[in-house]
């Protein structure tokens, strides 16, 4: 399978995994809706798993927020006018 129609059956999976996790929001009884947000949720998962060892990342991983510690421009302790 292309990596273009992987990606295309991962997008299809999650879609219907969403909208049954939005249906279930507003009818939290239906056990049949439940039950087939379990599976597309386990296969989404699946999928998501195979595509990541075939072509790689889904997603890039964060490098957190080191940067926030890092002085500011205006924090610079050093005069430029001097």
């Amino acid at each position: 399978m292309t990596r273009q129609k992987a990606l295309a059956r991962l997008s299809a999976v999650q879609f219907a995994a969403w909208e049954l996790h939005m249906y279930l929001d507003t009818h939290p009884g239906d056990k049949n809706a439940a039950e087939r947000y379990r599976q597309y949720s386990a296969q989404y998962r699946k999928l998501r798993k195979e595509f990541e060892e075939n072509f790689g990342a889904l997603v890039q991983p964060s490098f957190g927020n080191e940067w926030l510690d890092d002085p500011w421009p205006w924090e610079n302790t050093r005069r430029s006018d001097a």
